[in-house]
């Protein structure tokens, strides 16, 4: 009996134990859980509530290994500007979880979350160049390899030095060169724009009735205070208020005000990024050849300037 009353008092000893180490588990995985929701709190705290959204929706679905659930997540929120939706695709791109490893995109991703601020992102960030390329959901369904700035237009781009620019177009140039600083648009931007839109010709107008130098269709013109669409100063005036309203309303992201330039800006909250037409789609493409940064940067603002990829 005595035997038997020890091996009894063993067995509950040794229960005892187990129990007390799977109750420790169970604290340490809600601690853990606790201290991981708050940190992720942290992480998105200030997006806006759908944005918010898509975080903890992606961040749940990595967490249970749905990789291909959380990259699309993350790449909804990346198209509203969210520099930990860029940060965390980077990372699934790097690693090829969820999606097809590219080190070309997740470094690009990493790069963009960066310059927006993004602590880790800069941390992550390798001394290795990498082209330029953004994922198929960011860029309509094609990937965008920047080839770096038209010869014609290099020095006007580059430095915001008109002086490339020959004949007829080079005072108009230089005029969108001159007043884009007055609105706080950087002459690069400006410029790929003006390029875009009219060519320099202060004469244009579009099948839908878009005028003058920075093409504003007549809304956008009265909008902004244009009485005269073809005097080339009132539209250039009125094309950088346009401008510079934009870049304020996406957070100084390049890609979705060159989609709202182009297709309005309802339009593009309509499709929750930049819309599925090709005109626009095209459109955005010719900007960013222009001016290959993925956020608006003024010279001076203290950003992150991303240089053209180089071959």
């Amino acid at each position: 009996m005595i035997g038997s009353d020890a091996k009894r008092s063993e067995a509950m000893r040794l229960s005892m134990m187990v129990l007390q180490i799977l109750i420790a588990g169970l604290v340490l995985s809600l601690v853990g859980g606790a201290a991981h929701a708050q940190g992720q709190r942290q992480a998105w705290a200030g997006e806006p509530p759908a944005v918010a959204r898509l975080l903890q929706e992606g961040d749940r679905a990595e967490r249970s290994r749905q990789f291909a659930k959380a990259a699309a997540r993350y790449c909804t929120a990346a198209r509203f500007g969210s520099a930990e939706a860029q940060f965390r695709l980077g990372r699934l791109y790097q690693t090829g979880r969820g999606v097809r490893r590219d080190a070309a995109i997740g470094a690009t991703l990493l790069r963009v979350a960066a310059q927006r601020g993004h602590v880790q992102a800069r941390k992550s960030l390798g001394q290795a160049r990498q082209p330029f390329v953004l994922p198929d959901c960011l860029d309509g369904g094609r990937s965008v390899l920047r080839e770096g700035i038209p010869a014609d237009l290099q020095p006007v781009i580059v430095a915001g030095d008109p002086g490339n620019v020959t004949g007829a177009r080079r005072p108009h140039a230089q005029l969108v060169a001159r007043l884009a600083p007055k609105f706080g648009v950087d002459p690069r931007f400006a410029l790929a724009i003006a390029r875009a839109e009219s060519d320099f010709d202060p004469l244009a107008r579009s099948p839908k009735n878009a005028q003058g130098l920075m093409q504003l269709i007549p809304d956008t013109a009265e909008r902004f205070g244009v009485r005269d669409a073809f005097d080339p100063e009132q539209n250039v005036r009125g094309g950088l208020a346009y401008l510079k309203w934009l870049l304020q309303r996406y957070d100084g992201d390049v890609i979705l005000t060159a989609a709202a330039y182009n297709a309005g800006e309802g339009t593009v909250e309509q499709y929750g990024g930049v819309p599925p037409f090709d005109e626009t789609r095209e459109y955005v493409r010719r900007i960013l050849s222009f001016y290959p940064y993925p956020r608006h940067v003024f010279p001076g603002d203290g950003a992150v300037a991303l240089a053209p990829a180089q071959e």
